[in-house]
């Protein structure tokens, strides 16, 4: 073993004090990593959560920790340009260390920013999607501008997982939520990101939660609660939920954002963009593309002549249809958006809107940049994958403007949505 210490060995410097240059026995050391413990002045966090320090010429990722902190690690595993530490003990705390809120904090896997005040997440998160941006797009982007959320009881939709074997310990646990990095189940009584119903649900009334939250035929429920509205998979699992005046017809089944507040902010952008865009746009289709349950053509449908709504999932098409019952030119494709794309002309459209899972656009990035039209709105849910989509985007698009949405306080997560305009 060895301990950086003995090279860079001033756990008492201040914060304001830049660390000291790298010595060459740093640099150039090829001994094992593995089980090594090192002293290490964290620069920034990575996607994912992780704070981010380097070592003999190796970025080390060290979950719990913060820009600014110095901290004790051993390192688990090591590749030959990176490493992985665990966190032993954090000897200069950054003044935004707080106490994490929740009791399962760190063994339930839900969470990565408690430790973190609000203001340092939102920090920390714009510099990551900055970040990927830069390191793997490779184009000119604006600066983000970050919209907040409720930091707490925010999240409307969860999944829970039954419990079937219960512990000695824990007669009465029935379901859970899973552990850090881990497939076991941490059986919780509350959760202070959930939704008021969702935490009531959880404390007050066991046979209740038993009868929603568990299923003899599935090991995980889904739930939605929003203000009077409560759905699960095993008890009333479709319902209406108002959103910004609308009322919306989702299944707790199928996808749906899980930030109803937040959800409100994005679509009134979305609208003040559209209403933006002028005349000529708007005077040609609209495609909602991976569009769920219609949610977005619901709120931005009356601004276009005609419009378009690809989604392979036929449960989410159908709610789709009911949502857009009013609008009269309405094309529902049951299809993948990849092939959509290739039998329609996407110079056409005025606007598309796309909302992909986590991966991305894949192939219809490429489709975009060779022939699509004035304006690509991108909802993205990773900033990976926004980024390389956007690197092939910007052989014809510019990103016009960059939103962060904090749909998921105290989580790695993030949202953002991105303009591009044709050049």
């Amino acid at each position: 073993m060895f301990r950086a210490s003995l090279i860079r060995n001033d756990a008492r410097r201040s914060p304001d004090e830049p660390p000291p240059a790298e010595t060459p026995t740093e640099k150039h050391y090829t001994g094992p990593m593995t089980d090594a413990l090192l002293e290490l002045d964290i620069m920034a966090v990575a996607s994912g959560g992780a704070g981010i320090a380097r070592f003999g010429g190796r970025g080390i990722f060290v979950e719990g920790c913060m820009p600014g902190e110095l901290v004790l690690c051993r390192i688990k595993e090591g590749e030959k340009a990176t490493a992985r530490g665990e966190l032993l003990e954090v000897l200069r705390p950054s003044p935004e260390r707080i106490r994490p809120e929740c009791p399962f904090f760190g063994t339930c896997g839900g969470c990565d920013f408690q430790y973190m005040a609000y203001p340092a997440q939102m920090k920390a998160k714009t510099v990551i999607l900055k970040d990927a941006i830069a390191r793997i797009g490779g184009f000119e982007s604006p600066e983000p501008e970050f919209i907040p959320s409720q930091p707490w009881e925010y999240r409307n939709r969860m999944q829970f997982h039954a419990i079937r074997h219960f512990e000695k310990d824990l007669p009465d646990a029935f379901c859970g939520l899973k552990g850090r990095k881990s497939d076991k189940i941490v059986p919780i009584s509350d959760c202070p990101i959930a939704d008021p119903g969702i935490r009531k649900l959880l404390s007050s009334d066991p046979e209740e939660a038993k009868r929603l939250l568990l299923s003899p035929e599935k090991d995980r429920i889904t739930v939605y609660s929003r203000g009077n509205l409560l759905l699960s998979e095993s008890g009333p699992s479709r319902g209406k939920t108002e959103l910004a005046g609308k009322a919306v017809v989702l299944d707790a089944g199928v996808f749906f954002q899980s930030n109803g507040a937040m959800l409100e902010r994005l679509v009134a952008d979305l609208r003040e963009i559209v209403v933006k865009l002028g005349e000529r746009p708007r005077n040609r289709p609209m495609a909602d593309l991976y569009c769920g349950v219609g949610t977005f053509t619901a709120f931005l449908g009356e601004f276009f002549p005609a419009l378009d709504l690809v989604e392979e999932n036929r449960t989410s098409l159908a709610l789709a249809r009911e949502n857009l019952a009013a609008f009269k030119t309405v094309n529902f494709w049951p299809k993948r958006a990849e092939i959509w794309a290739k039998t329609n002309r996407l110079a056409d459209y005025g606007l598309i809107l796309a909302d992909p899972p986590r991966q991305g656009l894949g192939n219809l990035a490429d489709r975009l940049a060779e022939s699509g039209p004035e304006v690509f709105a991108y909802v993205s849910c990773d900033p990976s994958s926004l980024a390389r989509d956007g690197k092939i985007l910007s052989r014809s698009y510019r990103m016009a403007e960059l939103r962060l949405y904090d749909f998921y306080p105290q989580t790695a997560h993030i949202e953002s949505l991105a303009l591009f305009v044709r050049n």
